[in-house]
């Protein structure tokens, strides 16, 4: 899965003289959190967020009346406030590198660029949609949870014991187990009941750590 796949496209865009008033009442209006920031060329000069507007605003020890407050922050530009150093993605990248990279860097979202041109957006929520597709979530069937030897093989004899059974396998997701030598393999499949899935797990010499129907 790509990021393409899941991002939002066609983001909402401001540019920089844009006022942090201003900012504020189309993130209400549309419900949105993020804001890439183009200049007249159309390039990607910034990014702000629903924080940052926050930031922005007054302290609690502030002097000023609200109309005092209202009259500055429809001076105070985006460009004054914006996150100049953004971090993009490519359009063709792989939906996990995406969710890597936010997950190191702590941030919510992530411009993407297709050949130098904003493309579109991906935030938290499409990586969890992406989570979600990615176990199959919304299908239902029998998800086990198995530990596996790191080694050739193992998920063939899984895939191979399924199809015997005349079973589909609707995910599979692997994971680092306890140590190097093992592997937690998660498998949701149709097609077969829980006992029939327990058993034919069993006979693949597999160590089941959770298994479990879902709706």
């Amino acid at each position: 899965m790509k990021v393409s796949d899941f991002m939002s496209k066609n983001p909402i865009y401001i540019t920089p003289d844009t006022s942090v008033t201003d900012a504020k009442a189309l993130m209400m209006k549309e419900k949105i959190s993020k804001l890439p920031v183009l200049d007249k060329s159309n390039s990607l000069v910034g990014i702000i967020t629903k924080n940052d507007l926050q930031k922005a605003g007054p302290s609690d020890a502030s002097t000023l009346d609200i109309y005092e407050l209202g009259y500055l922050l429809s001076k105070l530009k985006v460009e004054k406030i914006m996150i100049k150093k953004v971090l993009t993605v490519d359009i063709n990248e792989v939906v996990e590198e995406a969710a890597r990279i936010m997950a190191d860097q702590k941030i919510g979202c992530l411009p993407v660029m297709s050949e130098g041109v904003l493309a579109g957006i991906i935030t938290e929520t499409d990586i969890f949609n992406a989570f979600v597709a990615m176990f199959g979530a919304r299908h239902p069937g029998v998800r086990a949870i198995v530990e596996c030897a790191e080694k050739p093989g193992e998920l063939a004899r899984i895939s191979e014991a399924v199809a015997e059974k005349n079973g589909n396998i609707i995910s599979v997701v692997t994971a680092d187990g306890s140590d190097v030598s093992k592997r937690n393999v998660t498998v949701k499949v149709s097609n077969i009941g829980l006992k029939d899935f327990e058993e034919l797990l069993k006979g693949a010499g597999v160590k089941i750590l959770d298994i479990r129907e879902t709706k």
